[in-house]
């Protein structure tokens, strides 16, 4: 039996095909992924996303800490109510995680970090934390739903006190606040509009329970790979890593060299990089017929391999095999993909391949 987040008796309740990711027993689907899939691209859908691991990081040294060990600028949310999406990086500039940070006050910040990394990221970031006036609080009490689609944000606004409800329709993405029992953030893991909601597991349960009964769909995980995969968005350990920079994952906008001062770990490893040439690129394929992308599938051009799949699947809004592929820096566009013994053409497109709800390819 592995790690079991506060909703789990309610997945059991559902019927919900139950797997191990990363160590917790999390629900796969209800029934039919596909459905699942299409409810948060047309209308509203939610995840169980209390695996997660909330870092609350607090006290004077809070900023400077922040500061040294992410790689985007903290300072462009200090101040605000805004989210910062980053990486931290190692001294080689590869990735030990990607995260959401969400400034809530003067020395204040909320980290949602990977649940695979939870044990890694917290000991990398307490060593970091030595000398400092900085606390870092890892919060397991807390659990945490997505609702996503379009019909996603106008649902879940019930779940608020009456009086706050205009106030948190209209924060605008990648910004949160604290509305009743919950902290809410307009941010999320589909392509789609939403909200985050971070709650004690009880209020979360209640919550989860409103929405079901509001007629929002529970979604597993294959429906949240699938959606994320259409959305263009990099799973850790599959699409980047300790062993990859940002800026060969498609990341570099989450790196901010300035201002120039600001000597964030990392950094010297990512200039060198970029003086020297990116060797390899992380882009989007489509399959040209048929057959099924999925990760580690060799990518060739001519009759050389330069590159791998590193996520892959079916599209269900898309109508078709999509996946996210690490290729040389000079490799052209025409490039095929090694299926079953088979070399099978590829299209290469920018990702995302769907955005709120429209295919974009």
């Amino acid at each position: 039996m592995g790690n079991r987040t506060p909703l789990y008796p309610l997945h059991e309740e559902a019927g919900a095909r139950i797997v191990d990711f990363g160590g917790w027993d999390m629900p796969l689907s209800y029934g039919s992924q596909l459905a699942e899939h299409r409810a948060v691209r047309e209308s509203a859908g939610m995840f169980d996303v209390s695996h997660m691991t909330v870092v609350d990081v607090t006290g004077d040294g809070a900023d400077g800490l922040l500061s040294r060990i992410l790689a985007n600028d903290i300072g462009k949310i200090r101040g605000t109510d805004r989210a910062l999406y980053t990486c931290m990086l190692n001294d080689e500039g590869g990735v030990i995680d990607d995260l959401i940070v969400y400034h809530r006050g003067p020395g204040d910040y909320r980290l949602v970090v990977n649940a695979a990394t939870r044990e890694k990221d917290l000991a990398w970031m307490r060593r970091q934390a030595e000398g400092t006036d900085a606390e870092i609080a890892e919060r397991p009490e807390l659990a945490m739903i997505a609702v996503q689609g379009p019909q996603a944000r106008e649902r879940a606004a019930a779940l608020l006190p009456e009086t706050a409800r205009e106030e948190a329709l209209a924060m605008k993405p990648f910004v949160a606040g604290g509305f009743g029992d919950f902290f809410v953030a307009r941010t999320g893991y589909t392509g789609e509009d939403g909200w985050e909601i971070i709650g004690t597991g009880d209020a979360v349960m209640r919550a989860w329970r409103s929405l079901a009964d509001a007629g929002v769909q529970p979604c597993g995980l294959g429906a949240r790979d699938t959606l994320r995969l259409e959305a263009g968005l990099n799973l850790y350990g599959a699409d980047m890593d300790e062993t990859t920079t940002p800026l060969e994952s498609n990341l570099g906008w989450t790196v901010a060299f300035e201002p120039p001062e600001r000597d964030f770990v990392g950094r010297a490893a990512l200039e060198r990089q970029r003086e020297a040439g990116v060797p390899r690129r992380l882009v989007g394929l489509v399959l040209e017929g048929k057959g099924v992308l999925r990760a580690h599938q060799s990518v060739m051009a001519a009759d050389e391999t330069v590159g791998e799949i590193t996520s892959g699947g079916f599209g269900p809004t898309v109508g078709g095999s999509v996946a996210l592929a690490r290729i040389a820096a000079e490799a052209g566009d025409s490039l095929g993909v090694e299926i079953r013994g088979r070399r099978l053409p590829v299209r290469v497109v920018p990702p995302p391949f769907v955005r709120r709800g429209k295919v974009l390819i």
